[in-house]
């Protein structure tokens, strides 16, 4: 399993948001390009980016922050918020980006998330984003009728790189990742699936891990910056 330690952006900034509201925003740096390096600095194999303004402007906002990050490090980097056409698609991934997140759009237009998955294998991955098991989009601004379950396996044959599953309930409230969800979704699709959501210490890392299901990693951000997890002793234990 592979640890994505997250950078989410709101105004330039490094954050962690509780729940996904943009009001409940806790700045922990104010250069992303330096966060993102002593994430590398600390081992991390990827980073893990969200543009948290362009999730609700559903175009890029956070751009210059950015492609910041993508000048300062050399590991794998993937990004989602506000990214929502072939032609966004095409830009990021020709500034350095390995992978772009496709959640919005996964949801209004399936057809372009399967277009872009052929047009650049390994390199598009889908966010399924759930508040009860059901996805929510636009930012996690509204609710749909959409299971995260048929949301994945729309896609089960189109390519993707991977599903990122989010338990919004659980996103930044330090409660523990929703396991039995995660592992759910991961027995339910041939599709890799990392765990994001409440990862807020080694002993969740560990249950997600032993979940019985193959998850591919799992993503923190919030337990990093407070220092509940080391990030060189957790890319440590998902390694072993």
């Amino acid at each position: 399993m592979i640890l994505y330690p997250a950078i989410d952006l709101k105004d330039g900034q490094c954050v962690r948001l509780l729940r996904g509201a943009m009001e409940a925003a806790t700045v922990f740096n104010d250069d992303p390009a330096a966060q993102a390096e002593a994430f590398v600095s600390a081992g991390c194999e990827w980073v893990h980016l969200v543009d948290l303004n362009g999730a609700f402007a559903g175009r890029a906002v956070n751009a210059a922050a950015v492609e910041a990050i993508l000048a300062r490090v050399s590991v794998p980097c993937q990004l989602g918020g506000g990214i929502r056409d072939m032609a966004a698609i095409e830009a990021w991934l020709g500034k350095g980006l390995a992978r772009v997140i496709l959640g919005t759009v996964a949801v209004r237009d399936p057809a372009l998330v399967k277009a872009a998955a052929r047009a650049f294998p390994g390199r598009v991955a889908v966010g399924v984003d759930a508040r009860a098991g059901m996805v929510a989009v636009e930012g996690w601004a509204e609710n749909t009728d959409i299971s995260a379950l048929d949301l994945a396996r729309r896609f089960e044959d189109a390519g993707v790189a991977a599903l990122i599953y989010t338990d919004i309930d659980r996103d930044g409230a330090m409660q523990g990742p929703n396991v039995e969800a995660t592992a759910a979704l991961a027995r339910g699709v041939s599709i890799p699936v990392i765990a994001s959501g409440g990862v807020s210490s080694l002993d969740d890392l560990r249950a997600l891990k032993a979940c019985g299901a193959p998850l591919d990693g799992a993503i923190s951000g919030r337990a990093l910056y407070d220092g509940r997890i080391d990030l060189a002793e957790a890319v440590a234990l998902l390694r072993g």
